[in-house]
């Protein structure tokens, strides 16, 4: 829709209301009416575009055709008869001037277009697309209509022009693409006239991604602590409730007050009563009168076969192209800045910065847009797959995500620093892991980790650290390993329906400074508690030959079912044995998932300060590799040809000539082609040289005689006369040069070139074998 706004000079208007009368006085008119008629119609950018060459335009920018001609001539006559009915009404956008400065009937600057970008064919993505492609200059007045109309192929050419062009645009690519639309010309508030979008809430921030860092609400548990009771006045919150109905009504009556509005005005093409159509040609059903339905009926039965309605004539305009390179780089050079309400958005085609970077969303905490309040990143191309970061400026946390395809199968990090051992929290794409980690949050004394799809059904670690102790480093030695000593570890195991539930582990405890550990197993369905073990290490467990002695204290249980086998000591040896392999492979397992987090940081180091992109082995554009390699190709087929082209170039062919090109050379015959060979090389080696000494010495004389010349004729010389004199001193200067270089050359080759002639010659299986024999 084509929509013009309210010019700011109106604004002025308000302060000369009378403050007490809604009604204006005559002087108050008056005053106006001067005001208004102080105003200047201008369109500066206009009038530069329309001293542009108009010889690079065809000839349907710079003359209209008969139908096109007939055409203004019918519009004039509809813009009369449209005047004389609605004299108060604005004057109707009929008929502008083109960039040539040629009138043009509005409806014919529309091209329709199908672009070859699946992208385009919905009308979100086009609006979208012509948005980002253009920059919006506005009218200058904006409640006057343009004189001037470009056509869609400037106004892609420039990407930049005024609501009109926008529009022209639009329409013209939704109807290349099988939309019913139209253009339509109007007046909007002066937010959207002049594109002013910082009274808007940016559209990012109404579908914001969910941060990892943020622990979920826990569901209420049946048997939990009930909270406490919240002290607040019930009259209080009904008089809120009050007050927040009477708001609600207010908006709802203004609501209805514009729907009724609306449902006022029709856009019903074909009823005549609110449409009047300028072309008898036109598609949309006509509302009869019923009155009028009789004599309709009769004109039909007599019928005028020889009536002709006026088609409207073919676009002027020449066709809309969008390469693929501007369908890519989308906004003007590249870039583009737009301003929200307490919001900055600035966007880049991809590939334009090195980091991948195509957009970055600022936000700020005071509608001056001054203080940072939070900072959102995308990226696209990235070999890291980076897509997106979102850095807190207060609580300084970043969360970087990322799309599928990492080594580590990371998902989301947030962090406060690359530190390690400091606080952050990792997601993972649980399915692409073979251990499927899901969950890792990592704090300086704790580390928690979720799975999920596991077969041993493990869901939970949490593992505590204690202090690292110091020790002492002898100077000059390797440096040791200190890990954080690991104090306690809990794991926590999903339900194996294979299993009884009293056999079933659902949370083990390994105390490790203490040598102890704690079993509890589920619970079944009809039960209210649980059978939990508790076993005490001893010394010797687990040493090859050793005598293990299992004293009362080794286990202590509640058995919810007692079975007569837990009280076997072999029972109880054996369950020892598996939960000591167990701690064992729960330790080595928590120092492999720090040395992945280490391996981690170090790898996020290392892409973010070298950031790779990838680039398509379609994209022959940037795909440097590809470059390279088609090169090379060209270079080596081109050095091939010239090889080829040596070989059926014979040298010794007109020697041969002469001979009668026998099949086999005799010594005296060889001999004599060498010799006349070398002396044909030697002969034209030294033609080259006295051709080039010889134009040396004409060029040193000619400067010797221009110099005399100007010694003789200084006093009478006028300072064009010497500008000239010295030009040619400076050009001649520069032959002679060239000259002498390339004298000193051929003398320094000549020799080579004569002695790589006779080792070729002697080398030359025609005559090796007659000159080795003399």
């Amino acid at each position: 829709m084509i929509i013009c706004g309210v010019m700011e000079a109106l604004e002025e208007v308000d302060e000369h209301r009378h403050e007490e009368e809604n009604i204006l006085s005559d002087q108050e008119l008056h005053h106006i009416q001067e005001h208004m008629a102080l105003i200047e119609v201008t369109d500066a950018f206009r009038e530069e575009e329309e001293a542009a060459d108009v010889t690079r335009f065809p000839l349907s920018y710079t003359e209209n055709s008969p139908k096109e001609q007939t055409l203004l001539n019918l519009a004039e006559n509809f813009f009369r008869q449209y005047t004389h009915l609605y004299p108060d009404r604005k004057p109707l956008f009929k008929s502008p001037l083109n960039e040539c400065g040629m009138e043009k009937f509005v409806c014919t600057t529309l091209r329709p277009t199908l672009l070859p970008y699946p992208e385009l064919y919905n009308w979100a993505e086009c609006a979208h697309f012509v948005s980002e492609f253009l920059t919006m200059e506005p009218l200058n007045p904006a409640i006057v209509l343009p004189r001037y109309l470009f056509s869609s192929y400037s106004i892609l050419r420039k990407q930049k022009g005024n609501c009109f062009d926008f529009s022209i645009l639009l329409c013209s690519l939704l109807l290349g693409a099988g939309y019913d639309a139209y253009c339509v010309s109007g007046y909007a508030t002066r937010e959207m006239c002049l594109m002013d979008e910082t009274r808007e809430t940016c559209p990012l921030l109404k579908t914001t991604q969910e941060s990892p860092g943020v622990s979920l609400v826990k569901p209420h548990k049946k048997y939990s602590v009930r909270p406490p009771r919240q002290l607040v006045s019930k009259f209080e919150l009904q008089q809120e409730v009050k007050k927040e109905a009477k708001i609600q009504a207010v908006n709802l009556k203004k609501q209805e007050e514009e729907e009724r509005r609306l449902t006022d005005m029709t856009f019903d093409l074909g009823d005549p009563v609110f449409w009047e159509f300028m072309l008898l040609s036109t598609s949309k059903p006509i509302l009869l009168i019923p009155d009028m339905k009789e004599e309709e009926e009769e004109e039909e039965e007599d019928g005028d076969e020889d009536q002709v309605l006026l088609q409207v004539p073919a676009s002027w305009v020449l066709p809309i192209v969008v390469t693929l390179k501007e369908f890519e780089t989308r906004c003007p050079q590249g870039k583009k800045l737009l301003q929200y309400k307490k919001a900055k958005l600035e966007k880049w085609a991809p590939y334009l910065q090195e980091n991948g970077h195509i957009s970055r969303l600022t936000l700020y905490q005071d509608t001056e847009c001054t203080k940072e309040l939070e900072l959102q990143d995308w990226f696209q191309n990235r070999k890291d797959k980076l897509d997106m970061r979102q850095q807190k400026r207060q609580s300084g946390v970043t969360t970087e995500y990322f799309s599928p395809g990492r080594i580590d199968a990371l998902k989301a990090h947030t962090f406060r620093s690359l530190v390690p051992e400091t606080e952050r929290t990792m997601l993972f794409y649980s399915k692409a892991r073979l251990d499927g980690l899901k969950r890792r949050e990592e704090q300086p004394k704790e580390m928690v980790e979720t799975f999920q799809g596991r077969t041993d059904f493990l869901c939970y670690r949490h593992t505590l650290y204690g202090k690292r102790p110091k020790k002492v480093s002898i100077a000059g030695g390797p440096a040791e390993a200190n890990p954080r000593p690991i104090l306690k570890i809990t794991e926590r195991f999903q339900r194996n329906a294979e299993k009884p539930a009293n056999e079933d582990v659902a949370e083990r405890i390994f105390l490790i400074t203490e040598n102890r550990i704690h079993v509890r197993c589920h619970r079944q369905n009809d039960h209210i508690t649980t059978s939990t073990w508790e076993f005490l290490k001893p010394a010797n467990l687990g040493e090859k030959g050793a005598h293990v002695v299992l004293s009362p204290e080794t286990c202590i249980s509640y058995q919810v079912e007692p079975l007569e086998k837990f009280n076997k000591q072999l029972y109880v040896y054996g369950t020892l044995v598996q939960l000591q392999q167990g701690e064992q492979c729960a330790h080595e397992a928590v120092r492999k998932s720090e040395a992945e987090v280490l391996e981690i940081l170090s790898r996020r180091a290392q892409e973010e300060a070298d950031p790779q992109l990838t680039i398509s082995i379609y994209d022959t554009e940037r795909n440097k590799k590809n470059k390279e390699q088609r090169a090379a190709e060209e270079l080596a087929l081109q050095e091939e040809r010239q090889r080829r082209a040596a070989l059926e170039l014979d040298y010794l062919a007109p020697y041969l000539a002469l001979l009668g090109d026998p099949e086999k050379l005799t010594r005296l015959q060889a001999q004599q082609v060498k010799e006349d060979c070398l002396q044909d090389l030697k002969n034209r080696l030294i033609q080259q040289a006295n051709l080039i000494q010889a134009r040396f010495e004409k060029e040193t004389q000619e400067l010797q005689k221009k110099q005399q010349w100007y010694h003789q004729n200084q006093p009478s010389m006028n300072k064009e006369d010497e500008e000239a004199y010295l030009e040619y001193c400076s050009e001649a200067m520069f032959r002679i040069q060239i000259l002498e270089t390339r004298l000193n050359r051929h003398k320094e080759l000549a020799p080579q070139k004569y002695l790589g002639l006779e080792d070729r010659l002697s080398k030359d299986p025609r005559l090796c074998e007659q000159l080795l024999s003399l």
